[in-house]
């Protein structure tokens, strides 16, 4: 039996495509010890995983999952299980957001901000279809970019379908390992088609009824990109709950809430309901944006809804 390193690259669930480091594909199952090990989770190996695979008679087993650097998690559909992985070991988490077509809300996109600044992984925002919207949809869309620009999350304002401004979604993407997610109907496997046309990933047209999209990504994959780097494609996701962060922890991952928060009268301050609290303060003068404050105090109150 052989021993060798590898990273996975694909997961269906049960089995997992792994490149050794011999430049070889293999498909691997898992040892059911993994199961047991770490935090309870719907997929203990995820795509991104350096992993050591034991290899007999061309069937490979992972035997062990190296220690993670950062990993974005998020509350599990699965009721019998506690968490998801959607990715391990990335350079930063882009999010693809809709104003309209279909819509992603403010609380959502905070929810996923929260979840990938509590493992220290950068946000980035890419609004997608703007050849689609009117002059109200790009009234909101520059007050959002400005909003989240302002905290200090790069945005950019594309057409995947008109494919313009794709020179910049490259240049994000350039060199990185970027885990790209949103929600059914954004628009993700069109914009990454755009960007690496040989991958040809599956699309499908949103709902125009409902305005949701159906998933078209069953799994999530990795994928080289030729001009350097490589992208995580997931699944599309519909809500976002998170876990593993405390309520009292919170307020860390809003970086304005953070910073507002060292005036406060306690030490222990939830910046909901205390007297002296600098937060509420800054909200009221308009140095934190009522939506964000919004956002916070609502995954205070219930933070492993899934937001959509």
């Amino acid at each position: 039996m052989n021993r060798k390193e590898g990273l996975v690259i694909k997961s269906t669930g049960s089995r997992y495509t792994v490149l050794l480091d011999d430049s070889t594909m293999m498909l691997c199952r898992i040892r059911g010890r993994i199961r047991l090990d770490d935090i309870r989770s719907t997929n203990p190996v995820a795509v991104g995983d350096e992993v050591i695979v034991d290899v007999q008679d061309d069937e490979g087993v992972i035997s062990e999952v190296k220690s993670r650097r950062n990993y974005i998690i998020r509350k599990s559909t699965n009721l019998s299980k506690e968490s998801q992985i959607l990715a391990a070991n990335v350079d930063q988490a882009v999010l693809i957001v809709t104003i309209n077509y279909p819509i992603t809300t403010r609380v959502f996109v905070d929810r996923f901000i929260a979840a990938a600044e509590a493992y220290g992984i950068p946000v980035r925002l890419i609004f997608n279809k703007i050849d689609r919207y009117d002059l109200p949809h790009q009234r909101m869309l520059n007050e959002w970019r400005e909003l989240y620009e302002g905290i200090g999350y790069p945005t950019l304002a594309v057409s995947a379908k008109k494919q313009e401004d794709l020179d910049e979604v490259k240049q994000l993407l350039k060199d990185k390992i970027s885990v790209l997610n949103g929600h059914s109907g954004v628009g993700k496997s069109t914009l990454i088609n755009r960007v690496e046309p040989g991958l040809n990933l599956k699309t499908a047209e949103i709902s125009e009824i409902h305005q949701s999209g159906r998933h078209t990504t069953t799994f999530a994959e990795m994928h080289p990109l030729s001009f350097g780097g490589y992208i995580i494609d997931t699944p599309g996701i519909r809500g976002f709950g998170l876990i593993h962060i405390e309520k009292e922890e919170l307020y860390h991952y809003f970086k304005e809430i953070f910073n507002a928060a060292d005036g406060c009268r306690f030490n222990n301050c939830t910046h909901s309901n205390e007297p002296g609290c600098a937060v509420k303060e800054a909200v009221i003068n308009g140095e934190i944006a009522q939506s964000r404050y919004e956002s916070y105090l609502s995954i205070l109150l219930n933070k492993n809804e899934k937001y959509r």
